[in-house]
């Protein structure tokens, strides 16, 4: 019978031994990730990117480049379309490019400091640290922590799933996921390598125009002519919100299309493609407003409207009703082939 007690004391010591090694490792793991941050110089990495909002899921290849304090190449690619977007940071700024159609836009912004960024190793291992109430555990090739995210639409994609290989505490694979545990976005990494080196010019603004241009040959010369495109609408509305007008107009150099939405709150979303202006390859527009990342690009939003570009479309939401939160909702939801 004495035995028996003994044996029953140990197995509860064991089992309060296992979960203080638990709550160390958490800290052990976080603290591992912090010191690796500290030191990194910077990295390459190549990742699947799906979005999941609306009635098919979006998948983007991505390419990262950063080097450290605070230049970044991010490269999205539509594995569809063969279409691509970057955005880049370097001491001028923040840029938006658009090779295909030779379009640039520069934000003096402090992108990517101001919110998560799925795609990026620093971004993760911040959520973390800043997340004292982050969840942890541990599978034989991962640890997988569990964090709030910051969003500007917060409420959208409030928590996020980060797995990180064992070996080398590289990102393995991100879900960032809606208030009922939905995966709207998903970033799988295929390859990272920390601490590259970089050449001079790896983060000027017309050198990678000139690059992205070079391997986008598809809207090249005619191309550029067909000003056509499927009309997209959100595929999720806010309640008591109804598309009310449709109307496209012939613009001289392109076509636009106007939709006008009411009810509980009014807003239009504008849907514009041009004919491309080669000289704009050269001249950055200053963005008005302020960059919101949109998950497959960044977009430029103000109090009143928000601006992005995708698969050689413009769009704008304006609105007098509408926070900027809805807006960019409202835009993440512009995505994929949708229908009213």
């Amino acid at each position: 019978m004495g035995k028996r007690v003994l044996l029953v004391i140990a197995g509860l010591l064991a089992v309060l031994a296992l979960s203080a090694c638990g709550s160390k490792s958490q800290e052990s793991v976080r603290e591992q990730l912090a010191g690796k941050l500290e030191k990194l110089s910077g990295y390459k990495a190549n990742a699947t990117m799906t979005l999941s909002m609306g009635s098919k899921p979006q998948v983007y290849k991505v390419e990262i480049w950063h080097k450290d304090p605070s230049y970044y190449r991010v490269n999205l690619k539509n594995a569809k379309k063969d279409q691509s977007q970057m955005i880049l940071r370097n001491d001028e700024g923040v840029f938006v490019l658009t090779p295909a159609l030779k379009k640039s836009f520069r934000f003096q912004s402090d992108w990517p400091k101001n919110s998560s960024q799925a795609y990026l190793y620093e971004s993760l291992v911040k959520d973390i640290v800043a997340d004292k109430e982050a969840k942890f555990s541990s599978t034989k090739d991962y640890y997988v922590f569990e964090t709030k995210t910051r969003y500007q639409n917060n409420h959208m994609l409030p928590t996020q799933e980060i797995k990180f290989n064992k070996k080398d505490l590289s990102p393995a694979i991100v879900r960032v996921m809606d208030a009922d545990r939905n995966a709207l976005v998903t970033v799988e990494f295929s390859k990272v390598k920390f601490n590259v080196s970089f050449d001079k010019d790896d983060f000027e603004m017309k050198k990678n125009m000139t690059r992205a241009q070079i391997g986008a040959p598809v809207m090249a010369g005619a191309a550029n002519q067909d000003t056509s495109f499927t009309v997209k609408y959100p595929a999720e509305l806010l309640e008591g919100v109804t598309l009310q007008k449709e109307k496209e107009i012939a613009i001289e150099d392109g076509k636009r299309v106007i939709l006008t939405y009411g009810g509980a709150k009014t807003f239009t979303l504008v849907q514009e493609k041009r004919v491309a202006e080669p000289a704009s390859a050269s001249y950055p527009i200053d963005a008005n407003g302020e960059p919101v990342d949109l998950g497959f690009t960044i977009g430029a939003i103000t109090n009143h409207s928000l601006s992005w570009s995708q698969d050689g479309v413009d769009y704008m939401i304006a609105s007098n009703d509408l926070t900027k939160e809805e807006m960019a909702s409202l835009a993440m939801a512009v995505q994929g082939e949708m229908s009213k």
